[in-house]
């Protein structure tokens, strides 16, 4: 007899997104959605080419296993069984490993021991803290536990399909305890970027290309949250295959958690110049106008995506990316009087006035009129702006009335702003 107060709640990622059962057998797409093996098999042979989830038009219709997620459902189903055959003896169901158990597993972990082994103890670890903050806290605060995922990533970069499914859990298990280990965040990220010369990163940007997409976003955060330094933000933001790998998770087309994670990461990693050459060599311009012609996006990540072409405009290189793309300047001109957040138009026009005002394109400068861009500049001009965007605007009707000769620089001809330019940075 079951207890009645006994409720099994099946986490959503173990679920099919086509079957919504558990998943027996989960494989992973191109897209990074991953399905019961006998449901994809099953919309694949119906003639179908594209992801269910996503709806993307499918370059392959290979998939790979994901034995990662598999360990763990299996770890859960486990934990389940268990619970139920307490229950039906009339004791209370106990957890699946208790915290000596887990401390015992934490100090016969072994970076040089078989990967099988290893594996299986960390999956179980990873599973305890998955089932409660509590837990969590216990983890994070195990002597060794953190140095001991440190070396796990260092000694898993050569890429090998165990070395990348005990990447996916060292990474997941930091995603799990950062917030737990906010004072080890230097000590822990100078050990990642020193170890053997960053094969660290080299596993993080393994499971960033080939992972599942909870474990991309767990990268993704897990690099943000080491980026509190400026030399850390420097020696991430000049690995170029980190910033590729971000580049690619923000697609409107792909899952939503997956770009919030991918851009916040960038913001944090791309302070310096060379990292902003980086991206703009990388295709950021064109990647952030198409986020720009999503309508349904939030306001934070309006600002996000503001964000990072704010940062590349500071640049002589992506000043001329964003002038030769002329749709970028025209998105932007859109969004200033939107009233998406102040904080997006301010952005907005530190991007007008890079383009038009300090590089002086006159594509650019085509482009804001075409788009109304001067009358909407005005407008503002009039409304309750910062000061800065006051500033900024000041000089971009300076500059409109001086080189345009079309109607809206006409009336502009009487407008006099009065005003002595302060640079906004």
């Amino acid at each position: 007899m079951v207890r009645d107060d006994l409720y099994i709640t099946v986490p959503s990622f173990f679920r099919c997104p086509i079957s919504l059962d558990v998943m027996k057998s989960p494989v992973s797409l191109c897209t990074g959605v991953t399905y019961d093996r006998s449901s994809i098999e099953r919309w694949l042979d119906n003639g179908n080419n594209t992801c269910p989830a996503t709806m993307q038009v499918l370059h392959t219709k290979d998939f790979v296993p994901n034995r990662t997620l598999q360990r763990l459902i299996q770890i859960w189903s486990d934990s389940v069984q268990h619970r139920v055959d307490s229950a039906a003896e009339s004791s209370p169901p106990k957890p699946l490993l208790s915290q000596d158990q887990v401390l015992d597993l934490i100090r016969r972990l072994d970076p040089e021991s078989s990967e099988s082994s290893s594996f299986d103890s960390l999956s179980k670890i990873v599973c305890f803290a998955r089932e409660s903050d509590e837990n969590r806290r216990f983890v994070a605060g195990a002597d060794g536990f953190v140095p001991m995922l440190v070396k796990f990533l260092g000694n898993a970069a050569d890429g090998g399909t165990r070395s990348l499914d005990l990447s996916e859990l060292a990474v997941r298990a930091l995603d799990m305890i950062r917030t737990e280990i906010s004072d080890m965040v230097e000590k822990v990220a100078t050990s990642m970027l020193k170890q053997s010369d960053g094969d660290c990163l080299r596993s993080v940007v393994a499971v960033m290309q080939r992972g599942s997409v909870e474990s991309r976003i767990g990268s993704a955060r897990v690099l943000e949250w080491m980026a509190v330094s400026a030399e850390v933000k420097k020696k991430i933001g000049e690995k170029e295959e980190v910033l590729a790998e971000l580049l690619k998770m923000i697609n409107p087309e792909k899952d939503r958690s997956l770009m919030e994670a991918g851009i916040s990461c960038l913001i944090a990693v791309s302070m310096g110049r060379r990292a902003k050459v980086r991206m703009v060599r990388l295709g950021v311009v064109k990647t952030l106008e198409k986020c720009l012609w999503e309508q349904n996006m939030s306001v934070l990540m309006t600002e996000k995506v503001l964000r990072v072409l704010e940062a590349v405009s500071s640049v002589r290189e992506g000043r001329t990316e964003i002038c030769r793309e002329r749709g970028v300047v025209e998105r932007v001109v859109e969004r200033v009087l939107l009233k998406v957040s102040s904080v997006a138009t301010e952005l907005a026009v530190t991007v007008l006035w890079s383009v038009c005002y300090l590089q002086s394109d006159k594509g650019a400068q085509d482009a804001v009129e075409k788009a109304n861009g001067v009358t909407k500049i005005l407008l503002l001009m009039q409304s309750n702006c910062s000061p800065a965007v006051r500033l900024m605007s000041a000089d971009l009707l300076k500059m409109f009335r001086l080189s345009s000769s079309n109607s809206s620089s006409s009336f502009l001809s009487s407008y006099d702003t009065n005003t002595t330019h302060i640079t906004p940075f």
